[in-house]
């Protein structure tokens, strides 16, 4: 059947069945190829994508919550539940602020940019004042209210990745110079990096570097530029590590893993361990006992090792490949993105995500000295938890803006999700009348001035009017001998002015 489909496709008689079938033995186990590749191509598959991981990052992060979180939360409260319902409730609240970044218009939130970075600004200024900023773990970075504590600077990490991303994409940096892509945006950066680290917080810090870094080198960075910007960071990093007596500690326990087992190394060797005792398939959910405070921090900083103790190898993999597909789900969208903007912000965000789960991991597993970086939507903290959410909802909106997700979706095409959701129809980009203004003043080919010499050179070596005259008549009667020349329907001029309206043709 499928041979004489193959047939009729291509028009084939009797005598073409033999090829027709050859050619049907060489497309069929090419199928199942064929349909993945027309489904990444549809052009709601970047919206289905960043929903569905974001769906299933939030619901195994709830799940770990709840089995890392019950030993502490009943010696605290008495209580199970106590840290896994405000890890629900912190979650609710970053799905309704997902929900609304989701409907925002991109024009908004652009004239919100920096409105909203300066605002965070002041927040960093009022957490440092005794009083107004609790203390806690050694670091005055948190808002308490009604026994819920707010991070003022995980607000700072998402106003600055949306001002950064509207300031470039405002000077079009693909034709801006090196003092319009690094200033106002750099000296900004520092002063929010000033702010954090005098809460301490160098887990933060390395966030907000992350987010600045990306920015700049999808902005289009010159490459010896961010080399340079990369290794001061680096720098400054270490510094920061090296000058505090407790951040200084870790870097020694990580060198040296054996110096100090019982103090400064016992929550590294703890993870460990867990690791080591979860094994290919792992002891099962909510069997760990690193959690019965062998591990301090472990529904936090280190819920990795939980991961790995009771899901085993095969668990921690799987949430590797999710954020791995988180990545390449972020940088589609990215990628098809029209609007500069989107694009930015979109690709800043995905690395921002990306970078944390790499740290994360990578000290649990003891590749990286602990930082107190935490693992987005898998670790519980409230205040994380709701702006991952709602830069995610900024990605999936991104990806309704994608030109083939806006012409279908305005052309009446169904999709469900954003049926069910009532999603409002994503506007088509166009640039403002000042973008296309400079893009148009930038585009234009610049002329060079033609030297003196040269232009008395060609017009010395420019031959006659009559000599060029009597070479294109001589030229049209031999294409006309040719067969190649063209006929005209009006009577032909004689003489010198035949030749003449010649030679100007």
């Amino acid at each position: 059947m499928i041979g004489l489909l193959a047939r009729l496709r291509r028009g084939a008689g009797p005598a073409d069945a033999a090829s027709a079938d050859a050619a049907t033995e060489d497309i069929a186990p090419a199928e199942p190829r064929t349909r993945f590749g027309a489904w990444l191509g549809r052009p709601m598959t970047s919206f289905h994508l960043i929903v569905a991981v974001a769906a299933l990052l939030t619901t195994l992060g709830l799940i770990m919550v709840l089995s890392a979180s019950g030993v502490e939360s009943y010696g605290v409260d008495g209580s199970a539940w106590l840290i896994f319902g405000k890890q629900v409730l912190w979650t609710v609240i970053g799905l309704f602020g997902c929900y609304v970044a989701l409907r925002m218009p991109v024009r908004f939130m652009r004239r919100m940019a920096f409105p909203g970075f300066a605002f965070t600004i002041v927040l960093l200024v009022l957490v440092l004042i005794p009083g107004i900023g609790t203390l806690s773990n050694g670091s005055r970075g948190w808002f308490v209210i009604a026994g819920f504590s707010m991070q003022p600077s995980e607000l700072a990490k998402i106003a600055f990745a949306i001002w950064g991303a509207h300031l470039l994409a405002s000077r079009r940096m693909e034709r801006a110079t090196l003092r319009e892509m690094l200033v106002p945006l750099v000296p900004a950066a520092v002063v929010a990096l000033v702010l954090i680290v005098a809460q301490p917080d160098l887990g933060q810090t390395v966030s907000l570097g992350i987010i600045l870094l990306a920015l700049l080198w999808y902005a289009g960075l010159p490459l010896k530029v961010f080399t340079s910007s990369l290794l001061s960071v680096v720098s400054a990093a270490v510094i920061l590590a090296l000058s505090e007596g407790y951040r200084s500690d870790r870097v020694r326990s990580w060198l040296d893993p054996d110096a100090d087992p019982q103090n400064a190394g016992y929550q590294a060797r703890q993870a460990k361990f867990a690791l080591a005792n979860g094994g290919i398939f792992g002891d099962g959910l909510g069997q760990g006992t690193a959690k019965w405070n062998y591990l301090p921090n472990a529904h936090n900083d280190f819920i990795f090792a939980i991961i790995g103790e009771e899901l085993g190898f095969i668990g921690g993999f799987g949430l590797l490949a999710l954020f791995g597909l988180f990545a390449y789900t972020g940088m589609r969208i990215a990628k098809r993105s029209a609007d500069p903007f989107l694009r930015l912000l979109t690709a800043a965000t995905t690395m921002w995500v990306i970078g944390q789960s790499f740290i994360n991991v990578g000290y649990v597993i003891g590749l990286l000295p602990v930082t107190g970086i935490q693992l987005p939507l898998i670790s519980a903290g409230g205040t994380s938890t709701a702006t991952t959410l709602f830069m995610i909802g900024i990605m999936a909106n991104a990806a309704r803006h994608e030109p083939e997700a806006v012409a279908a979706l305005r052309a009446g095409q169904d999709d469900r999700m954003n049926r069910i959701l009532r999603l409002p129809l994503p506007e088509p980009y166009s640039p403002t009348r000042i973008e296309a203004l400079r893009d148009r003043l930038r585009s234009r080919p610049e002329q060079p001035a033609r030297p003196r010499a040269a232009a008395r050179t060609s017009t010395r070596q420019r031959p006659a009017p009559q000599a060029q005259a009597r070479a294109a008549s001589r030229g049209t009667r031999r294409t006309g001998q040719n067969g190649g020349g063209r006929r005209h329907a009006g009577p032909r001029p004689t003489g010198g002015r035949a030749r003449a309206l010649e030679g100007q043709r």
